[in-house]
């Protein structure tokens, strides 16, 4: 089954452009009509495997994925891998954002997509209402699940431990106890009053953990820390 792209509605420009990627037609046309009928959204496309997916991603510029993680040929863990190299993340004029769609909670390959830099995952039997929030949640750069919510799911299923890299090094000490606190799952606002600083301050110093350790977002910042032991 070929990939096929959707038609663009007049709003487009300033509408979330939706990729979905499922190797069931009839889940696929179900989303799609979800997904088109929210304000401020549409779907640009859709994909039966990974392999169909990531050549779409790169014709049709989605901000984002809806990826199911179990299909032939190319896998949702293995395209979500190879949406996500640090490669095409550097080339791309405009953060691109996955989702994992699964029908098991706590699903270990969920996790190592979450690894490869998903922004979390949803349920196949989540409501419309939720569906779209997710969307409009991970295209603000914001992660699907609760960060308490990631760390049990990332507890649930231990890789390695990796050796801290180079990078951490540069991070001041105020900034490494950010980090940690953005691991804790800490708001700008708790880890404002944690730390006796302003918001502003605090956003600052996660800016700064985001720009030296080369991560997209607080997602990112919770699979460093428990990749390296700092939770």
């Amino acid at each position: 089954m070929t990939g096929e792209a959707g038609s663009i509605p007049s709003d487009a420009p300033s509408s979330i452009k939706v990729l979905l990627v499922d190797d069931q037609e009839l889940f696929r046309e179900g989303v799609r009509v979800i997904v088109d009928a929210q304000p401020g959204m549409h779907v640009v496309g859709t994909a039966a495997d990974g392999h169909q997916a990531v050549r779409m991603a790169a014709e049709l510029h989605p901000d984002v994925v809806l990826m199911d993680l179990q299909m032939p040929v190319v896998d949702g863990v293995e395209a979500t891998r190879r949406l996500l190299a640090p490669d095409l993340v550097a080339g791309r004029t405009a953060p691109l954002r996955v989702v994992v769609l699964t029908t098991f909670d706590l699903d270990d390959r969920a996790a190592t997509a979450i690894r490869h830099g998903a922004s979390g995952f949803l349920l196949k039997t989540t409501t419309p209402v939720q569906l779209a929030d997710a969307i409009r949640t991970v295209h603000a750069g914001n992660a699907v699940l609760a960060p308490h919510d990631l760390i049990a799911l990332l507890d649930n299923h231990r890789a390695p431990r990796d050796e801290l890299p180079r990078s951490y090094q540069r991070l001041t000490e105020k900034e490494r106890d950010v980090l940690v606190a953005v691991a804790r799952g800490l708001s700008n606002a708790e880890m404002a009053q944690e730390f006796f600083l302003a918001e502003s301050t605090i956003k600052t110093h996660v800016g700064a953990v985001l720009r030296k350790l080369g991560l997209r977002d607080r997602v990112q910042v919770v699979v460093f820390a428990h990749r390296h032991g700092l939770t």
